[in-house]
């Protein structure tokens, strides 16, 4: 039986773990506690498993957990990442891992001391449209990808989010909080090892000095350009939270991924446009937690979450930088060594 924490659940996707644990068949782990630093954040989730709610993040990890999910205030990831990392557990976080490149070294440091893997639940990668998309581009139907495009406009509801929300020392940014999903599905189509980063914003929210809702980041490598559009700017009245969606420009063809919409069209220079079937989904969660009861590594490595987070953490520093572009190289998106004195 595995032991599973959580650390921090003011965000609502700490129900992507929570969900799992109410399942039927998932009997491989034991809940021993919820932490947050608004108690009654932790009492309210607490109460559905009969665990213990703690406020001191230390009276969690002396449970000895062999899990940590991290879930909280986005200014306080990083430092519980490592604090998890140091009792000798995993982590399974939310995004944003953490809202600063200095957290990120840290991290990728206590990772590799202590020998533990660090996932972040790049939900997008399970969707049905995702996997759809994926099999006709590895089957090579739309020959090298040479351009991918973004977009994830979100609706700010501003009367339902926390004060941290508009704070940016504990937000992070728009880039750092949304573009790392899009940076992340875009290297499972297009991999690259290099490339420059850049990042701009605008859109400022009354009332909120630093909260842009509007903002763009870019990586530029050596075979292709990826965009990601993301905002806080969807229209009330639209019928969908966001319109998310991702364009794949291949040099044989080309592919819409409609996630809101279920929806998946390819178009081929030998083929018409056509919608594609789409298989099964996979849940947020649900690979990391398997491959964790298994003792084996998650799908979404330690590798990967630091490449992605790095990537949307250069182009939030960029932004603030008015665009300066930041130079990102694969190697130093793991090795905090190499990456120390790369970045501002």
């Amino acid at each position: 039986m595995v032991k599973i924490a959580v650390l921090g659940a003011a965000h609502a996707h700490v129900d992507y773990v929570l969900g799992e644990l109410r399942r039927d068949d998932r009997r491989d782990f034991t809940l021993v506690g919820i932490q947050d630093a608004d108690l009654a954040v932790a009492q309210r989730y607490a109460a559905d498993f009969g665990v213990p709610a703690v406020e001191c993040v230390e009276d969690l990890l002396s449970k000895n957990p062999d899990v940590v999910v991290i879930a909280g205030i986005y200014g306080s990831h990083g430092r519980d990442v490592v604090a998890a990392l140091r009792v000798g557990a995993h982590v399974l976080a939310d995004k944003p891992l953490c809202t600063s490149l200095e957290e990120l070294d840290a991290i990728a440091d206590a990772a590799a001391e202590a020998r533990r893997t660090v996932s972040v639940m790049f939900e997008k990668r399970g969707y049905p449209e995702t996997l759809a998309a994926a099999a006709v581009v590895n089957s090579g139907e739309l020959g090298e990808i040479v351009g991918v495009a973004g977009s994830g406009p979100h609706k700010l509801n501003r009367d339902q989010r926390p004060a941290w929300f508009f704070q940016r020392a504990q937000y992070g940014g728009i880039l750092a909080d949304l573009s790392v999903h899009d940076f992340d599905a875009a290297l499972q189509f297009a991999p690259a090892d290099t490339g420059m980063v850049q990042g701009a914003v605008s859109g400022l929210l009354e009332g909120a000095e630093d909260f842009p809702r509007y903002g763009v980041a870019t990586l530029v490598t050596p075979r292709t350009i990826i965009t990601c559009e993301v905002s806080w700017l969807t229209p009330q009245a639209s019928d969908v939270h966001g319109d998310y969606r991702l364009r794949l420009v291949g040099t044989e063809g080309s592919a819409e991924i409609f996630w809101a919409r279920g929806r998946v069209e390819v178009t081929t220079h030998k083929r018409g446009t056509r919608v594609l079937d789409l298989p099964p989904g996979r849940r947020p969660a649900q690979d990391a937690l398997d491959a964790f009861a298994q003792g084996v590594t998650p799908p979404v490595d330690t590798a990967q979450s630091l490449t992605a987070t790095r990537l949307a953490l250069l182009a939030q520093a960029s932004a603030d930088e008015n665009g300066r572009p930041h130079r990102w190289t694969r190697a130093n998106s793991t090795n905090s060594e190499i990456a120390r004195g790369k970045h501002p």
